[in-house]
């Protein structure tokens, strides 16, 4: 079983055809909220200095999502992932919760395709 290659918001990739059709596969992350984190962003907000760990956060919330996706993607035997979706979702804690979902496909070079 190979992980899948192909990852792409639209319903298909240039140079490949859908070749079999597995369903839905889903990814979700938790990033916790982090008071202490919180209060230092505000700090550096108003002295100027940019909330580069909050990028980072999201990047790796973003990332923790993709990977879980892909594993559930390739546990079905797919090697591409068409229509992928991400929603983020603030949650009462404070916390923030991101899903994506897509469809797992069977993908394969169309020999139609211009080169």
């Amino acid at each position: 079983m190979t992980s899948p290659e192909a990852i792409v918001t639209f319903e298909g990739s240039d140079g490949f055809r859908v070749v079999e059709r597995f369903g839905e596969v889903r990814g979700e992350a938790v990033c916790p909220r982090n008071i202490l984190r919180s209060t230092f962003r505000t700090i550096g907000v108003l002295i100027g200095l940019a909330p580069l760990d909050h990028l980072t956060d999201a990047e790796r919330v973003r990332g923790d999502c993709l990977t879980r996706l892909l594993a559930d993607a390739s546990r079905l035997g797919a090697n591409g992932v068409v229509g992928l979706h991400f929603e983020a979702v603030e949650q009462s804690d404070g916390g923030t919760r991101v899903r994506a979902f897509g469809e797992a496909v069977l993908l394969d070079p169309d020999p139609s395709a211009p080169r």
